[in-house]
C-alpha cells in the first residue's frame, strides 16, 4: 500500500475520530438532544473525509483568491489556506451526479443551521433513519476511497434499546414534534422529503430505517451472533420483492406532508374526464383511489399514510392532494373498458 501523504493521514484521522466521537454522543443514554451535536460531529467528519480524498488524487481543496495574476493564489485565514466547506465538496466530488449519500448531506447541511442553537429532543425519532444513513454512507465511502485498514465497523456496538419503551416515547416525541412551536423545522424536513424522488426517498442510503426483530433459536451456542446484519442486493427481484412483504408489515412510512404541486380532486377529475373516452366523475374517482388504496378513509386516525407516489396528505388544508402519476394511472388504466367496471364498480358511459 502506497505510503500517503502527512495531509492525507491527518485529515484521515481528524476524520474517524470525528466520526467515532458522534457515534458516542448519539449513543449516550440520557442525552436529551443527541441529533444536533451528532450532526455537527458528522459535518467534521464528512468535509475532513473528503479533504483526505481530494489530497490523496493531488487535489487541493482550498479556496482561490479572487482576482487576476499569475499562478494560482489561494486564499488564507490566520495564515492557513481557506479549505472547501462540506457543501463545496459535495459538489466537487460528485459533480453533476446526483445519488441518495449526496442528497442525504445536503438534507442536514440544510437543518444544521436550523437546530445548531436550539433543544428540540423531539426530533431525534423523526430524524433517525438519516442520521443512520448519513453514518452507513460515511462508512462505505472511507472503505472505499482508503481501505478495509480504516473502516470503523470493528470499533462500534449496537446500542442497546429499551424496546418495550420505545413505541410509547416515540408516540409522545412525534406528538410533540406535532406542535406549533416546532412547526419551522418540521415543515422544513416535509418540505426537503417532498422534494426527492421516490427512488432517493425509499433508498437505504438516504434514511435507513432500522427494526429490532426477536431472534429465535432452538438452542444457544456461543458462537452465535445476537445481532446479525442481513445484506440486501436491490438488482435481485426476488430478495427486493421478500423485503417489501415484510417491511409492508412493520414499516413507518416516511411521507411528506406538504403540497408540492398537487392538484385537487376536482382537478383530477377534470383532467382524466378530458383525456378518456368515456365519462370520469367525482364518484369514479373515489372508487378509484380506494380500489388502488392510495389514501386512507376520511375518519382515518392516520391521514398521512398515503401511497405517496400518487397521493400525499396536506396537513395545512386538511386534505389530500393527488401527483401528475396518478393522473396518468387513471388515464392509462381506465381507457381499457374491463378495468374501469372492476375499479369503478360501473359500466363505462360515453360522453354525449
Amino acid at each position: 500500500m502506497p505510503r500517503k501523504s502527512a495531509s492525507v493521514r491527518n485529515h484521515l484521522d481528524q476524520s474517524r475520530t470525528a466520526a467515532l466521537a458522534a457515534v458516542e454522543h448519539y449513543n449516550k443514554p440520557g442525552v436529551p438532544f443527541r441529533t444536533r451535536t451528532y450532526v455537527l460531529l458528522m459535518n467534521v467528519a464528512w468535509t475532513s473525509l473528503f479533504h483526505a480524498i481530494f489530497y490523496q488524487r493531488k487535489v487541493k481543496p482550498w479556496y482561490l483568491r479572487q482576482g487576476t495574476g499569475r499562478g494560482r493564489r489561494y486564499e488564507y485565514v490566520d495564515g492557513e489556506p481557506k479549505h472547501w466547506e462540506l457543501s463545496k465538496c459535495i459538489r466537487e466530488y460528485w459533480k453533476t451526479d446526483n445519488p441518495p449519500p449526496r442528497a442525504n448531506l445536503k438534507f442536514f447541511i440544510s437543518l444544521r443551521n436550523k437546530i445548531e442553537h436550539r433543544s428540540y429532543p423531539e426530533l431525534d425519532p423523526a430524524l433517525y433513519g438519516e442520521c443512520q444513513a448519513m453514518l452507513m454512507n460515511y462508512e462505505d465511502m472511507l472503505t472505499k476511497e482508503f481501505g478495509q485498514a480504516y473502516a470503523l465497523a470493528g470499533q462500534l456496538g449496537v446500542a442497546l434499546q429499551f424496546t418495550a419503551l420505545r413505541a410509547e416515547e416515540q408516540e409522545k416525541a412525534l406528538r410533540r414534534l406535532q406542535s406549533n412551536a416546532l412547526s419551522d423545522i418540521r415543515e422544513h424536513i416535509d418540505r426537503f422529503r417532498a422534494g426527492l424522488s421516490p427512488e432517493v426517498l425509499e433508498s437505504t442510503q438516504y434514511s435507513m430505517r432500522v427494526f429490532l426483530i426477536p431472534k429465535l433459536a432452538s438452542k444457544q451456542n456461543a458462537a452465535d451472533l445476537s445481532v446479525e446484519f442481513i445484506p440486501f442486493d436491490p438488482s435481485k427481484p426476488e430478495e427486493a420483492e421478500a423485503l417489501a412483504k415484510v417491511t409492508t408489515l412493520i414499516q413507518e412510512k416516511i411521507v411528506p406532508v406538504v403540497n408540492p404541486d398537487l392538484r385537487k380532486p376536482g382537478q383530477v377529475v377534470k383532467v382524466v374526464n378530458g383525456r378518456l373516452p368515456f365519462v370520469f366523475n367525482q364518484h369514479h374517482h373515489t372508487q378509484a383511489w380506494k380500489y388502488f388504496k392510495v389514501r386512507p378513509e376520511g375518519d382515518s386516525e392516520e391521514p398521512m399514510r398515503t401511497n405517496k407516489t400518487y397521493c400525499l396528505y396536506d396537513k395545512l388544508a386538511n386534505g389530500y392532494g393527488y401527483t401528475d402519476a396518478w393522473v396518468d394511472k387513471l388515464v392509462k388504466d381506465l381507457a381499457d373498458e374491463k378495468m374501469f367496471r372492476q375499479v369503478t364498480g360501473l359500466d363505462p358511459e360515453i360522453e354525449q
